[in-house]
């Protein structure tokens, strides 16, 4: 998200506690789009803080370490807790998108494979998977272009209901005045 929005990568780690967000002006489809980012905390303590910030969400973005098993196992949890406290109005098209992070350390690091991934992607609807490096900016910006895509189509899907319109009938409206 840093990367993305500030172009700035930090070495010092600290874990998000609660969430974070930043918001970017970019240009999609030849339309001005202010994308607001929030970065929720992966730590399962915080899961239960994760109703407040899904909510509204038009696309959601899974995160895992290409370097780290457990990471990658937790997703299905995370996006299964994701439809539970965002209630989407069509959850079997919500749009996600997944990133493997990390791809800049050592290649003996990798513990997930890019197969192993994608096969997962595949079987949860054909969901758009993307290898980033954060630290060497590497198809940071592409990942958030289909991000941004992807949120548009689902706003595009929302169907706004407005009630009746309530009429006003002139023969029964009474005059109220003051009988003073």
């Amino acid at each position: 998200m840093n990367q993305y929005v500030n172009k700035k990568f930090s070495n010092q780690y600290k874990a998000t506690i609660g969430a974070d967000f930043l918001t970017k002006e970019v240009m999609v489809d030849d339309r001005l789009v202010t994308m607001q980012i929030w970065d929720t905390a992966g730590q399962e303590r915080f899961q239960s803080l994760g109703v407040a910030f899904y909510r509204g969400a038009d696309c959601c973005v899974l995160v895992y370490d290409v370097n780290n098993a457990k990471s990658f196992e937790t997703l299905e949890s995370w996006r299964e807790e994701f439809l539970i406290q965002a209630s989407p109005r069509g959850p079997e098209s919500f749009p996600f998108v997944v990133i493997g992070n990390k791809i800049d350390m050592e290649e003996s690091k990798r513990v997930i494979s890019q197969k192993k991934a994608m096969a997962w992607c595949q079987a949860k609807g054909n969901i758009p998977y993307f290898e980033t490096s954060a630290k060497e900016a590497i198809n940071v910006e592409q990942a958030f272009q289909t991000i941004a895509k992807g949120a548009l189509q689902q706003e595009g899907e929302v169907e706004i209901e407005f009630p009746d319109p309530i009429k006003i009938d002139s023969d029964t409206s009474k005059d109220f005045g003051c009988a003073c």
